[in-house]
């Protein structure tokens, strides 16, 4: 017998790691998470650790960068341009882009593409639309559902 535990609210997809998350209809999940989910991030040359990468805890104005797919045609699960905080559209992997987040962290950052993803815990992030409004209750305010990270959110 199959019983209904709850069903999918929304789908996230975040191409790069730390930047912006864009709502999607529907997405491939296999072993490395939902397909395009975080294949890209920018790492730190300075740094030699087991976790280089820049992210918002380090640069917090990444969340404002938006990843862009400019040529739909092609079917691209990954973005081609990033749209900054202030509305200028740059090539994600040139050169205007990589010299401004190194001037905004300080430090020279590289642009690396991982086939299997950049997670910090696991490949798949999944909230229940009852948690996010709990914690909404007891902040007493809205909160945009990205700043979860979910990848799934389900209503239960």
């Amino acid at each position: 017998m199959i019983s209904e535990l709850g069903r999918i609210h929304e789908l996230y997809r975040y191409p790069v790691k730390s930047m912006a998350g864009t709502s999607v209809g529907s997405a491939v999940l296999g072993w490395h998470g939902l397909d395009g989910d975080r294949r890209l991030a920018f790492r730190r040359l300075s740094d030699n650790s087991g976790f280089p990468w820049l992210t918002a805890s380090r640069l917090p104005t990444m969340l404002l960068y938006q990843p862009e797919v400019v040529d739909s045609r092609a079917g691209a699960a990954l973005p081609s341009h990033v749209r900054t905080p202030e509305g200028v559209r740059l090539e994600l992997n040139g050169d205007a882009l990589r010299d401004e987040l190194s001037h905004r962290f300080g430090s020279s950052v590289e642009l690396m593409k991982l086939n299997h993803g950049v997670f910090d815990e696991a490949p798949v992030s999944i909230i229940s639309v009852a948690t996010m409004v709990g914690v909404e209750r007891e902040l007493a305010t809205p909160l945009d559902r990205r700043r979860f990270r979910p990848n799934v959110v389900v209503e239960t």
